[in-house]
């Protein structure tokens, strides 16, 4: 680690130490939060440093009439910080600053048709995230997550910025020495097909429909439903469930 690195460090290990949370603020923050239950203390005790480590390094706005209160503030930063538990916080450099709205936001998207016209046109999102940032999120979905049920919209965005490390958008994050890039996509493509074979026909669904939009989506899916509800997934695609074992280096079962 160089000078500049350290001294960095050493600022921050300061300003932590002057933060005054303790275990009663973490219980009010994540004490229902399922995954976080599930997870052993010495885990918990990692997690809640690292949320801490991301709120001085993150900024968090609230727009639009949204109101961030310190729970809330520690919760986002929970659910933040449990993705990179085990890579660490440098997974999220490159980008700076997470808003939140009061509701679902529009945003304005293009597209081109076979034609080759472009069409404009506005939708509501639940969260948005850019490469170089920010991260956007709608603080009724923020309230919304992490409730057991495989969805968590924090997860979900900052899944999105662990897939742009590498080439973008594309459902391909950058693997760990050891992980098989042609394993990961033949898996990965074996469960996109069977969800759509699923979804056309009726059938049960062992994570949202959603993940069909495009590989990133499928990523990003994946990976709430990895943290927040993972006997499904595992159940499906057992192959899909130990790939992002080893990239995350978790087991949340």
């Amino acid at each position: 680690m160089g000078l500049w690195r350290r001294w960095k460090l050493w600022r921050e290990n300061q300003r932590l130490a002057r933060l005054q949370v303790g275990p009663q603020d973490w219980q009010r923050a994540l004490g229902d939060w399922p995954a976080w239950q599930r997870l052993p203390a010495p885990q918990r005790q990692r997690l809640q440093d690292l949320a801490l480590r991301f709120l001085l390094r993150k900024h968090l706005v609230a727009v639009q009439g949204a109101e961030l209160d310190d729970r809330l503030r520690l919760r986002i930063a929970g659910m933040a910080a449990l993705p990179v538990l085990e890579l660490g916080l440098d997974w999220y450099a490159g980008w700076h600053t997470l808003i939140i709205y009061d509701g679902p936001f529009v945003t304005e998207h293009q597209w081109m048709d076979e034609a080759g016209v472009v069409h404009e046109e506005l939708s509501e999102r639940s969260g948005e995230a850019w490469e170089r940032g920010p991260v956007v999120l709608s603080l009724a979905d923020v309230l919304a997550s992490g409730q057991g049920q495989g969805y968590n919209v924090v997860i979900h965005e900052l899944a999105h910025t662990l897939d742009m490390r590498q080439s973008g958008a594309n459902g391909a994050p950058p693997l760990h020495a050891g992980m098989d890039a042609d394993a990961w996509q033949r898996d990965m493509q074996a469960a996109w097909d069977d969800l759509a074979r699923r979804a056309e026909q009726g059938d049960w669904l062992p994570v949202d429909e959603y993940a069909l939009e495009d590989p990133a989506e499928f990523f990003a899916v994946l990976s709430e439903s990895f943290f927040e509800n993972p006997a499904p997934l595992h159940q499906a695609w057992p192959r899909v469930y130990q790939h992002l074992c080893a990239f995350y280096r978790q087991q949340p079962r």
